[in-house]
């Protein structure tokens, strides 16, 4: 069992959909709106990110979080330069010989974990 799908409420769901395509790998050839102004995007690894429109994101607690593994050290660290150079913000950071990672806010100040752990 694999889980494959998020669904978030967003507040601009064409800027969401921007920050997921341009950072995370979400292609959107795959992007799929429904009658209720859902739109879920998908990636290489066949992960669904469903993004509903939604007057009221609200606050989420502090711990609440998703992430991304990628596949190496090298690449977590050429993600946060670029995330950086661009204004995003990022929250947390850690660079150790056993996680490479960081945590960014999504647009809607969803925390967004990409890091590195050696298998």
């Amino acid at each position: 069992m694999q889980l494959l799908h998020l669904g978030l409420p967003v507040s601009d769901e064409r800027n969401s959909r921007r920050f997921y395509e341009t950072y995370f790998g979400f292609d959107p050839a795959t992007a799929q709106r429904f009658d209720d102004g859902t739109v879920i995007i998908r990636n290489g690894d066949g992960f669904d990110l469903a993004l509903h429109p939604s007057d009221d994101v609200g606050q989420q607690p502090e711990f609440l979080h998703f992430g991304f593994r990628l596949e190496d050290a090298d690449a977590v660290r050429t993600l946060l330069a670029r995330l950086k150079a661009d204004g995003i913000d990022v929250i947390e950071e850690a660079d150790e010989p056993s996680y490479v990672g960081f945590k960014c806010l999504d647009p809607d100040g969803f925390r967004v974990e990409t890091y590195y752990e050696p298998r």
